[in-house]
């Protein structure tokens, strides 16, 4: 049954009516959802970001969400699907489609808001409890990752984010300085056995130093345990391969589980990096991807880090498309950078450590 409201009487006394949008039984299911019941989604729109966030929506786990369809402004599209979606509805129909399939959250993805918005349906919609979300921060908090490819320059330099407090700065640095001491000096004996089964191994020091991008694009040289054999770069620079013939045996366990980035701990004491933060790229690789990738020199705004968001969400990247996709992770991480968030990333790191997951 429509729920009614009066509107006006006329001088015979009858009062007349205008129907709301939805039934009551809608905005009860609405507003009183109980809490940890999946989310049914619809999302507003067809382009990129209305198919990237259903591509992340499709593959969390469907206890949490439930993702109904996209609606599109052509007619023509609906009952088709994109990336595995169904085109339910078009703009004129949102109304009917929240309450035939019970609704409850929205995901705005359009790319020109400006002339298509249904801004009174959506007002309409709000008010009834429908949850609103910017198709934008639906896909950071799914995917813990940025939408990089539709971002508009206007969203990152009016951002109130993308800064770090002088509190979380120097909480940061003063723990990555204690916990970078303690590190080294419980490390020093598994520092010896490491430094004899690479001299062992192969001819050659059993340090590594090689140039590094770090906060505000600035170079300094990292440490590290030497994986590959000294030649190894004697055609130039090249990714990194899961089957590289210039990896060391010794090298490849200490690149799986992680143990050659154990002299970095010296660039945190040194402040050229931090233990959580972007991973550093080489100078070589840095002038290729910042031609190739919105906003890449965004990660240059906080120090480099032995572990990251991206390594302990995505696997090893070694290519520019794996770096693009890298780059979504480390900007989130930019974006969102707490104290909170660093001990997780920690926490993470441990697993992928024990797991030996990404490395090469």
């Amino acid at each position: 049954m429509s729920l009614t409201i009066n509107n006006s009487s006329d001088r015979s006394g009858h009062i007349s009516t205008v129907p709301l949008p939805f039934t009551v039984d809608h905005a009860a299911k609405a507003i009183f959802r109980m809490p940890g019941s999946r989310r049914r989604i619809l999302i507003l729109g067809v382009g990129s970001l209305a198919q990237g966030l259903s591509q992340v929506l499709l593959s969390r786990s469907k206890m949490f969400t439930d993702l109904v369809g996209l609606i599109a402004q052509d007619n023509t599209q609906v009952g088709g699907e994109l990336v595995g979606t169904k085109i339910v509805g078009t703009m004129d129909q949102l109304r009917s489609v929240v309450e035939r399939d019970r609704i409850d959250t929205i995901a705005v993805c359009l790319e020109d808001r400006r002339a298509v918005l249904p801004v009174q349906v959506l007002l309409d919609l709000k008010g009834m409890g429908i949850n609103i979300w910017d198709g934008h921060h639906l896909f950071e908090e799914e995917s813990g990752r940025l939408p990089i490819d539709d971002f508009k320059p206007s969203a990152i330099i009016f951002s109130r984010e993308f800064r770090q407090g002088i509190v979380v700065r120097t909480v940061k640095r003063t723990m990555d300085f204690i916990l970078s001491l303690i590190g080294i000096v419980v490390a020093l004996p598994l520092v010896a056995v490491i430094a004899t089964l690479i001299k062992l191994d192969s001819p050659g020091p059993v340090f590594y130093r090689q140039v590094r991008v770090g906060l505000r694009a600035r170079p300094y040289m990292i440490w590290k345990f030497r994986s590959m054999f000294i030649d190894a770069e004697k055609e130039g620079a090249r990714w990194a391969s899961e089957v590289d013939s210039r990896v060391s045996r010794v090298g490849w366990y200490l690149r799986k589980w992680r143990l050659d980035e154990i002299p970095q701990l010296i660039n945190v004491i040194q402040g050229e990096m931090s233990l959580v933060g972007p991973r550093p790229e080489r100078p070589v690789f840095v002038q290729e991807l910042r031609s190739a990738i919105p906003y890449y020199d965004l990660r240059h705004t906080v120090r480099p880090g032995i572990t990251g968001w991206a390594q302990t969400q995505f696997h090893y990247g070694a290519s520019t498309e794996d770096s693009h996709v890298k780059l979504q992770y480390d900007l989130y991480y930019v974006k969102y950078l707490s104290i909170q968030l660093d001990a997780r990333i920690l926490i993470e790191t441990i697993r992928v450590i024990l797991l030996g997951e990404g490395a090469r």
